[in-house]
């Protein structure tokens, strides 16, 4: 079904306020960003870049931008070491500050994505979304969203996909603006960056709790 904006604001004006606010940021952020990457490059290596494919609006894939936060290191076989390992110190401190998340901002300038919405999370979820989880695809993916806001990293899955449907029936100025404000604050107090016990969050493995831990960056 395809999706009609809840109001004027969604079908008119969210997407020029986008890229108005993310432009804005890129000026007023670019010192830090080129501060955080000279960083990335001496404690992590090249690339300085994290890319990935990441599903975005009706599903289509775009390639996504951070800043790595995590080494490259392989076992004997060349295969990557655990999140637990390849995530450092400084990585830990990106993730906790959000700073590996500011790249983003160049895939709201381009349409990838929107200030406020649903995260956009790996390819191969898209299968094990039920009907009403993959509604969280009828709009933009976001920088951040209700889940980030509701407990981040430290809810679980279904909760997360909840608040992302919830978001999508329900788009306004206000409560966009509510979300922002409520991101700075829990950016500050470092709420919710990780799931209990693990580095990052564990893998959503369709409607069931979830089994293994991810070992890609999130």
């Amino acid at each position: 079904m395809k999706h009609k904006p809840y109001g004027p604001y969604e079908k008119y004006f969210k997407r020029p306020v986008d890229v108005v606010l993310s432009g804005a940021a890129l000026i007023v952020l670019s010192p830090v960003m080129g501060v955080t990457a000279l960083l990335v490059k001496k404690k992590l290596g090249s690339p300085v870049l994290f890319t990935q494919d990441r599903p975005g609006k009706d599903e289509k894939i775009f390639k996504l931008y951070k800043f790595r936060t995590m080494t490259d290191a392989r076992d004997e076989n060349g295969n990557l070491l655990s999140d637990e390992v390849r995530l450092t110190p400084f990585g830990k401190l990106l993730r906790s500050t959000s700073l590996d998340e500011l790249p983003e901002l160049f895939n709201i300038i381009k349409g990838d994505m929107s200030i406020v919405g649903p995260r956009p999370l790996l390819v191969r979820y898209l299968s094990r979304y039920n009907t009403q989880q993959a509604r969280r695809h009828e709009v933009r993916p976001g920088f951040t969203g209700l889940a980030q806001v509701h407990g981040r990293n430290a809810i679980s899955w279904e909760e997360k996909f909840d608040w992302d449907v919830k978001y999508v029936e329900h788009i306004t100025f206000l409560g966009d603006w509510k979300i922002i404000f409520h991101t700075i604050k829990t950016v500050l107090t470092h709420e919710g960056i990780s799931a209990e016990g693990e580095a990052t969050m564990g893998e959503f493995m369709g409607n069931q709790e979830a089994a293994a831990s991810d070992f890609s960056e999130k």
